[in-house]
């Protein structure tokens, strides 16, 4: 086995989009047909080259090069392993690169899920045998020019095969499958080690979740392989901990491994089993996943007892820092104690930095960590705290958490509709015109009156669509909102929200999080203008909107020094009583959206008891109020249900809508499969692609519905929000979807008479 190399920081990872997200604005530039395919890459090569920069600036010994994308580095991996389904393989070059990842009309994209519990989504490969051809032109050519500004810090980052086989869906013998992937990693080592790299980093986060024990002969004999090349293998794993398989992970052929030490129980494995003298151990101590600094005394005590264990330790992120915004600097509108206890992806290069000098005992830092520890006072100072807030959490009762009446009752009170009720999800296109009007708003150049007179044209036109595409459930088009979960957290006391405090989704798609730094109130109605506005030009229903306890929380920055469970009943009574303030304002319909529930759940199933117990309870917290006449909706997507379908039931929501369109029928399946008994709207449309589906399409995946569950159970929606769909995509695939649920309204009509 070769040795590990120096260096004491190393990095896994940086944020990609730019800091003024400059790769979103060239990749939807050249989608519109505004740039052409040599101004996109150099839009992406000059944001690679800064990143390079910054980390080469900050001091950082091993800077993870390669993970720059331009839309998903699992799909990267895909094809450079020559993982391309058939429907894919008459195309080339960037046109298939975004088919598999958009898809084109009659060529449905590769699915969507969440990567792992973050709220970043990959594209799922599909593995068929035999592959395409291997070529890894792309990422060498990356790498040879890290070297040239970064020299021997540059270090590759390659996705594990093991994980890439875990995370994707495939048929067949597992044992030739890797066998043809031993051979393709082999030969990409090979070349690194040619360009004369120090080591490569190979990302195994597989190796975290709570199945590894299955596939343990499988990477004992993956790393045996690739450990013959010589070239020396970092094994990264993160976002928990190695459970029952350290022991036998840390004696795989590699020369070190990284852990994440700021989620699970690595340190207490560590502790336990001890660490291999020969091998470096990556210390993942500053959260890559969180804006807040470290807690000094907290993350030297880690580090001085791992210290005690072995002298071979490497400080870094506890993963890639795609994860957090760019740059703290750029927020010049936060609160001062908030400001200084907060930690973006350039200040974490700053960390990882001091914890390593504070480890060689440089006598400077101890002077920079003594100020962290008085800004953090200033902020648990300043912090705030809302004796309201906490006295509703103390006082609260079973009753609390539960509908008035039992769902099989309270459905004969709930609105009558025609079979197969179509619907949308909540948001309509964000047009450039809408977004203007925000950005006029808070530049003053209108006023309020003005901002909302322009608003209510926007969600009149809506309605007006909606009636002529023919639609049983209308929704208000959800044009004041920025984003699902920003909107609120503007509007609630506790949360702070930031300017340029952007991250990666999926593709182009960037939200900001919000910051959770005090108590969570509710200042005002936040909902019930729009809704007003929006009923009163239908007489059909419209549905309230808002983002469900859980979400609000999976995709904010939370505290980490008070529970999540507290922190989402925060939210969850907020919400309760905006759902209380909708009712009153005539909504019969409400949908309280939780696509994050699933993503929330831990890595190691032993956990998920304890974190679903509790967040579908902050569900039940903020829709328990609702009268039984009003019909609760909720949404989730991309994720699979399957093992949690007990715990999506005891929500005890009215209607589930789903994302089916990219799974072929599997996540409804899962739905039908796991006994599911109230009502679920079908996603029949793929809102992440372009294309306009057909009406056939369509009418082929409600038929797959139609075959395991009552007509009076199914709703037809799309399988998302239509928030970054044009309005030319939209009316006709909303007109097609209506027409298909039409056309098997009447089939299920006639069989019923």
């Amino acid at each position: 086995m070769t040795q590990a190399t120096s260096g004491l920081t190393a990095t896994l990872g940086y944020p990609r989009i730019g800091k003024h997200r400059e790769l979103k604005k060239a990749l939807e530039a050249f989608w519109q047909g505004q740039f052409d395919e040599a101004s996109l890459y150099q839009t992406a090569q000059a944001i690679e080259l800064q990143n390079w920069q910054v980390q080469l600036a900050a001091g950082i010994d091993r800077i993870g090069v390669g993970d720059f994308s331009l839309y998903d580095g699992v799909l990267d991996w895909s094809l450079r392993l020559g993982i391309v389904p058939e429907r894919f393989q008459h195309l080339t070059g960037l046109a298939r690169y975004f088919a598999m990842a958009r898809g084109q009309t009659g060529i449905p994209a590769l699915e969507m899920t969440k990567w792992f519990d973050t709220n970043y989504h990959y594209l799922v490969p599909e593995i068929t045998m035999p592959l395409q051809p291997a070529d890894f032109s792309d990422f060498l050519a990356t790498v040879q020019r890290a070297q040239a500004v970064l020299g021997e810090r540059a270090v590759p980052i390659v996705l594990g095969p093991l994980t890439l086989v875990r995370l994707s869906r495939w048929t067949g013998d597992l044992v030739s499958l890797l066998t043809e992937f031993h051979n393709r990693y082999v030969s990409l080592l090979t070349a690194l080690k040619r360009l004369n790299v120090v080591e490569v980093q190979i990302h195994e986060p597989a190796l975290v979740l709570g199945d590894a024990h299955q596939y343990q002969s499988f990477y004992q004999s993956t790393y045996q392989t690739l450990a013959q090349v010589g070239l020396p293998i970092q094994l990264v794993t993160y976002f928990d901990d190695l459970g029952s398989a350290y022991p036998w992970v840390v004696e795989l052929p590699v020369a070190g491994i990284s852990l994440d030490f700021t989620r699970g129980r690595n340190l207490e494995l560590v502790q336990t089993y001890g660490f291999p003298s020969n091998k470096q151990l990556g210390v993942g101590i500053v959260d890559a996943r969180n804006v807040w600094k470290i807690r000094p005394d907290e993350v030297l005590a880690t580090l001085k007892t791992l210290q005690a264990i072995t002298p071979h330790l490497r400080v870094q992120p506890s993963a890639s820092l795609q994860f957090v915004p760019y740059d703290v600097r750029l927020e010049t509108k936060l609160p001062e104690p908030l400001y200084h206890v907060l930690s973006f992806a350039e200040q974490k290069l700053r960390e990882v930095r001091q914890l390593a000098q504070a480890l060689q005992g440089v006598a400077e830092v101890a002077a920079e960590l003594e100020t962290l520890r008085q800004q953090w006072q200033a902020f648990y100072a300043f912090s705030p705290v809302n004796p309201a807030v906490q006295a509703r959490l103390q006082n609260l009762q079973p009753s609390d958490f539960s509908r008035p009446l039992p769902y099989e009752q309270r459905k004969l009170q709930q609105p009558v509709l025609p079979p197969l009720p179509t619907t949308t999800i909540g948001s309509f296109p964000q047009t450039p015109e809408v977004r203007q009007l925000r950005v006029k708003l808070k530049r003053g150049e209108i006023t309020k009156a003005e901002y909302e007179a322009a608003i209510d044209a926007e969600i009149a036109k809506c309605i007006r669509y909606q009636e002529e595409i023919g639609l049983d459930v209308l929704v208000h088009g959800e044009f004041e909102r920025t984003d699902m979960v920003e909107f609120f957290a503007q509007q609630l006391a506790g949360f702070a929200f930031t300017e340029h405090g952007w991250v990666q989704s999926y593709g182009s798609r960037c939200v900001r999080p919000p910051i959770i730094y005090g108590d969570i109130a509710r200042t005002q109605p936040m909902t019930v203008r729009e809704f007003r506005v929006a009923q009163s030009l239908t007489s059909k229903p419209v549905k309230g909107m808002l983002t469900g306890p859980v979400t609000m929380l999976n995709w904010s920055f939370p505290r980490t020094d008070i529970s999540r469970k507290e922190q989402a009943f925060q939210i969850a009574l907020a919400l309760r009583d905006e759902v209380a303030d909708l009712e009153a304002a005539g909504a019969r319909m409400i949908q309280i959206d939780e696509p994050a529930l699933r993503e929330g759940l831990p890595l190691k199933p032993e956990r998920w008891e304890e974190y679903l117990t509790w967040a579908v309870d902050a569900f039940r917290l903020a829709a328990g109020v609702a009268r039984p006449e009003t019909q609760i909706h909720t949404h989730m997507c991309y994720s699979e249900f399957g093992d949690i379908i007990a715990h999506i039931q005891r929500l005890d929501a009215d209607v589930l809508s789903i994302e089916n369109s990219r799974s072929n029928n599997q996540t409804l399946m899962q739905i039908v499969e796991g006994g599911y008994t109230h009502q679920v709207g079908n996603g029949v449309y793929d809102v992440h692609s372009p294309a306009v589906p057909a009406t056939e399409q369509m009418v082929q995946l409600l038929q797959a519905g139609l075959a395991h569950l009552p007509a009076e159970q199914i709703w037809v929606n799309p399988d998302c929000g239509l928030k970054t769909r044009r309005w030319e995509e939209v009316i006709p695939a909303l007109k097609n979807m209506v027409a298909a649920a039409q056309q098997l309204r009447a089939q299920v009509h006639g069989a019923s008479h």
